[in-house]
């Protein structure tokens, strides 16, 4: 026996996909048709100041010489510097914030409502603001850093590699790190107080408490944030270009400003759009194993 779908159903369902229809639409129109675009782009060669139309077809070549530029290997190596940094320090940080928030009262319930502001903040705005603050001649964070620690006074913090990269981490870290810290407020306040309360009878110190009971049951919670934050942390832009500018000389320079110098500065958009793509592989294996880490975690 068939059955076929009344029309009053098929009517719902043309609605339903008319009122999808504009964000389709918009997703089609910023997304996918500039990604094929850059696809397509990337198997020709063009540059601007030859030519304003792509030129001939060159198969693998923009690929083939990203894996032989020892700059887009620079560019890799600082990409996954800046990440560990990144990831470690937010997450690190985060966890911290939230333990000691994990607490009630009035003072606690302000705190946690302040804590989304800094990562609010547009990533271009915080960048300027870092290297405002970290100018050796009126930075207030140099001044400070210069006061407390007196063998700080003489550092270049944006003229020196390691100290640029760890300032640019910094700028990701200010915004993250509260966020994550709530994220995780949320998976503590998940966990049973009966499962501590057993811990504290069974003689538990507070850091056996932490090591064997909390962290355990936090771990799916914290794998997905390592993931999430670890793709934002590998198309970082707007920070680089408004803190360093990707130097001193290439210290910071990121995958992602790395395509833009080749695209904007020397004008190979063919080059530009193999990194680019490079880029997007790179962000949707870590898209796969968060998506991988969160079915897991639902299907518990």
């Amino acid at each position: 026996m068939t059955t076929t779908t009344s029309p009053p159903r098929r009517r719902r369902h043309a609605v339903a996909y008319l009122h999808l229809a504009p964000a389709l639409i918009a997703i089609v129109l910023t997304t996918v048709y500039p990604l094929a675009s850059a696809l397509i782009t990337s198997f020709r060669h063009w540059r601007l100041n030859e030519t304003r139309e792509p030129g001939e077809f060159v198969g693998l070549e923009q690929y083939q010489r990203a894996f032989t530029d020892a700059t887009f290997y620079n560019s890799a190596w600082v990409t996954l510097q800046y990440t560990v940094i990144s990831v470690v320090l937010s997450v690190g940080i985060g966890l911290l914030i939230a333990l000691v928030l994990n607490q009630p009262g009035r003072l606690s319930a302000l705190t946690k409502a302040l804590l989304i502001l800094p990562f609010a903040v547009a990533p271009a705005l915080k960048g300027f603001s870092w290297r405002f603050m970290f100018n050796p001649e009126y930075g207030v964070y140099d001044q400070m850093l210069g006061a407390v620690l007196p063998f700080t006074d003489e550092v270049n913090w944006l003229g020196d590699p390691f100290w640029a990269l760890m300032v640019l981490a910094m700028t990701e870290v200010w915004g993250w790190a509260p966020l994550i810290g709530l994220m995780l407020l949320g998976g503590l306040g998940s966990i049973s107080p009966e499962v501590r309360d057993a811990a504290r009878v069974d003689g538990a110190s507070p850091w056996q408490e932490f090591w064997r009971v909390t962290f355990p049951l936090l771990r799916p919670l914290l794998l997905i944030i390592v993931f999430l934050k670890a793709v934002f942390s590998v198309k970082v832009f707007d920070q680089v270009l408004t803190t360093t500018g990707g130097g001193p000389g290439r210290a910071t320079e990121t995958l992602n400003f790395f395509a833009y110098a080749q695209g904007f500065s020397f004008l190979d958009i063919g080059y530009a759009s193999a990194i680019s793509w490079i880029i997007v592989l790179v962000l949707g294996v870590l898209a796969a194993l968060y998506l991988i880490s969160m079915t897991r975690q639902e299907a518990k």
